[in-house]
């Protein structure tokens, strides 16, 4: 097993929020974090997702984003950050 960790995808599958307003290589950012992602994480991998996860302002939102994330391999810990704001 191997543990990996990425932190601050800011996901915004339900919210008009995209992270390209911060230049163009935030284009695809998130297509590439998964081909990544699928590359290397194993099944029994773990993998640390340590705060800003998601755009979201509601729990409604920020499940469309782990919708898109549960299918990745590996057993995933996902940990608030300050941008987090669904998670109250």
């Amino acid at each position: 097993m191997k543990v990996y960790a990425i932190s601050d995808l800011h996901l915004s599958t339900a919210c008009p929020k995209p992270m390209n307003v911060f230049g163009t290589q935030w284009d695809n950012y998130f297509e590439q974090i998964c081909d990544d992602w699928r590359a290397k994480v194993q099944p029994d991998d773990l993998v640390l997702l340590p705060g800003d996860f998601s755009w979201g302002m509601r729990l409604e939102e920020a499940m469309q984003d782990f919708a898109v994330v549960a299918p990745l391999p590996g057993k995933k810990i996902i940990l608030r950050g300050n941008h987090d704001y669904w998670w109250n």
